[in-house]
């Protein structure tokens, strides 16, 4: 399994049969006591700049603030997908992101990003978890994440629910996404699970279409506020129903008394995709 590409090894355990294999079944135990980093990881300026287009960002020397996501999405697998980890990665949920940024990062530094799992929960449909970043800059903490997994199960009716976010009506943005967004989005995040590429993958997976990246609707709202926000900040989201490619979303933000309340929704029928809050970091 050593040897195998990450994501020949998230796809394994989802296979019928193959699933069932020592060495590829998941325990669906305990989380491991697994830390991993990137050391001296340096900024590709082109690629953040790619990012910032996608996303909505205008570019400048410091990078948009989800941008370390991606200098931290292969640990991320390499995690979920380590034999010791107790879930298949194919399938697990992204329900929630919280990102701090406590200054912004310029382009020419270089980062040390370290990743675990912790803190596995229970949840009305199953079990949760969060995956914890943090990034620093020569000894110094400047952004960290969380990002929660749900991995479907058994569920606890009484286990304690998701964070609760301000409810924002649109405001007359409406976002028209292409049908190879998920393809454009994977190309730049490195993040190609089957279900945000094609119709047919989509399919396979249980969705009507292709659809799009959670991270990539984040940050988009993040873009699109971007400039309204202090250096130092925290933004969390929730992620609610799928946005099916290709397709239009509503965009819709509001002040608050913290900072911001943003969200995106069908622009026909209302149904909510997104919502969050941005927060000033002390």
């Amino acid at each position: 399994m050593a040897g195998l590409p990450v994501l020949v090894k998230a796809a394994l355990p989802a296979l019928p049969g193959v699933n069932l294999l020592p060495g590829i079944r998941k325990s669906g135990g305990e989380l491991p006591d697994l830390t991993l980093t990137r050391h001296d990881v340096p900024i590709d300026v082109d690629h953040a700049a790619a990012y910032a287009a996608l996303c909505g960002f205008p570019r400048k020397d410091v990078v948009p603030l989800p941008y370390p996501h991606l200098l931290a999405f292969g640990l991320h697998m390499q995690i979920m997908t380590d034999a010791s980890f107790p879930f298949p990665a194919i399938g697990t949920v992204h329900l929630e992101n919280s990102i701090t940024q406590h200054r912004p990062i310029g382009v020419t530094e270089e980062l040390q990003v370290t990743a675990h799992a912790e803190q596995l929960r229970a949840h009305a449909k199953g079990r949760v978890f969060d995956m914890v970043t943090k990034v620093h800059s020569r000894g110094e903490l400047v952004w960290e994440e969380t990002s929660t997994f749900l991995r479907r199960g058994r569920g606890d009716a009484e286990a304690p629910g998701g964070t609760t976010f301000p409810e924002v009506a649109p405001t007359g943005t409406v976002w028209r996404l292409e049908g190879d967004l998920g393809r454009r989005y994977a190309g730049v995040s490195g993040d190609h699970n089957p279900i945000h590429l094609y119709t047919l993958t989509a399919k396979a997976l249980g969705f009507p279409r292709q659809i799009a990246h959670g991270m990539w609707s984040m940050a988009r709202c993040v873009g699109a506020l971007e400039n309204r926000l202090p250096d130092a900040v925290r933004v969390d989201v929730a992620f609610k129903k799928p946005i099916l490619l290709p397709g239009s979303v509503a965009f819709g933000s509001r002040p608050t008394d913290a900072g911001y309340a943003f969200a995106l929704s069908d622009p026909r029928s209302g149904a909510p995709h997104l919502a969050g809050t941005t927060t000033a970091a002390l």
